[in-house]
């Protein structure tokens, strides 16, 4: 059992956690401790790992990683009106190679998958993403990737892994599972222009922080359409999280408490992963930031519709609109409000690629339709579709 190696929440914070209220996070979350050991799972719906592994970090200088000051301030925090019953795991300890880590970090995750349990992940530096997406191997079948970042890390993939080139590698490695990347947030001037050329060139998707920051419901349907979500710290504002390395242009709290709201609404996220952690100048502030932002990402998990299967509810409404010489299928939800449009799925293709024929749109897609335009996402899905 991969959770043999999961090192105990420390003493100091399981101390902490003992003089708290009863109404608090801490003292709702099961947590795996040195006297008590890895707590039952059998009902367990979201499940906290600290990742202490950053030495793929192209500015690594040795910096050793501790996440109680975050778990301090989650457990301070109290629970909305929440049914998700939540475990913190504890940590994975940086392996002999890094190498052996990922290798850990894949056993857990994807018996965490099997479970049903959702990750919450704390991490060093962001090329554990390639390990939280490979985890879903054990599935077999395509998944997309949202990253919420300043940049693409694409990097260079016949080189080794960095915190700057996972994305190039998972694109790049067998087996081919990505179907789409996501990076909602990204800044121009940190990306090199053959990358943001690439990114266009396989039909993936990018959101400017511009973009974003002027209408962040942009991000709801992206995030519905996501199974896994990454966030690098970096995409921060250096006034919302006082790092070490931090652009002076990012998002701020609310934006990123609202994207990371997003994320735990959608029906189909099952992992979810905060990376970049570094030892930061104001502790106390940087660590209730990343608590605010698990606790909005759970919050929106205890208030999904369950409308993975929305084609086939009865009340789902459905409109034709010809365009040029398409006639796309939208799909409305009565109940929330939320819209679909349905990709032309090429039955001679890929099997993995059958759940990904219904893509969330928003109802400007719909307007946009109706005057004859083509919305761009339905474009590159169907574009994707028939690689």
């Amino acid at each position: 059992m991969s959770f043999e190696f999961l090192a105990p929440v420390s003493d100091l914070v399981a101390a902490h956690t003992n003089l708290l209220s009863d109404q608090s996070l801490g003292k709702q979350i099961k947590i795996h401790t040195s006297n008590d050991g890895i707590p039952d799972l059998s009902k367990i719906d979201l499940a906290i790992i600290g990742i202490q592994e950053n030495r793929n970090d192209v500015n690594f200088l040795g910096e050793k990683l501790n996440f109680d000051a975050i778990r301090k301030a989650l457990y301070e925090l109290y629970p909305g009106n929440w049914n998700s019953n939540i475990v913190d795991l504890g940590d994975i300890k940086p392996g002999n190679e890094v190498s052996d880590t990922y290798y850990l970090v894949q056993e857990v995750l994807s018996t965490l998958l099997q479970k049903n349990i959702i990750p919450i992940i704390i991490g060093g530096s962001q090329d554990l993403v390639y390990a939280q997406y490979r985890s879903f191997d054990i599935l077999e079948r395509m998944v997309n990737l949202a990253n919420v970042d300043s940049k693409f890390d694409l990097g260079n993939s016949s080189e080794s892994i960095t915190n700057t080139s996972f994305v190039g590698k998972i694109i790049v490695e067998q087996p081919y599972n990505l179907f789409n990347y996501s990076n909602i947030g990204y800044q121009t001037y940190f990306n090199s222009q053959e990358e943001i050329d690439l990114i266009e060139k396989l039909y993936f998707d990018a959101y400017r922080l511009g973009e974003v920051i002027s209408d962040v419901t942009i991000v709801e349907p992206i995030m519905r359409d996501a199974d896994i979500v990454s966030i690098d710290l970096g995409v921060m504002n250096s006034t919302s999280l006082n790092g070490t390395v931090v652009s002076p242009n990012g998002f701020d709290g609310r934006e990123i408490c609202a994207i990371s709201r997003y994320a735990g609404i959608s029906d189909k996220v099952k992992s979810f992963g905060i990376y970049e952690f570094k030892n930061f100048k104001n502790e106390e502030t940087s660590s209730l930031l990343i608590a605010q932002i698990i606790w909005y990402f759970v919050e929106g998990v205890n208030f999904r519709s369950n409308e993975l299967n929305i084609k086939n509810l009865k009340s789902t409404l459905h409109y034709n609109v010809p365009v040029e010489d398409e006639i796309l299928s939208f799909y409305k939800s009565p109940m929330t409000g939320r819209w679909w449009i349905e990709i032309p799925f090429i039955s001679s293709g890929n099997n993995k690629l059958k759940r990904h024929t219904l893509l969330p749109c928003t109802y400007s897609d719909y307007e946009r339709a109706c005057n004859q335009e083509i919305p761009e996402r339905w474009y590159k899905a169907k574009r994707k579709n028939e690689v």
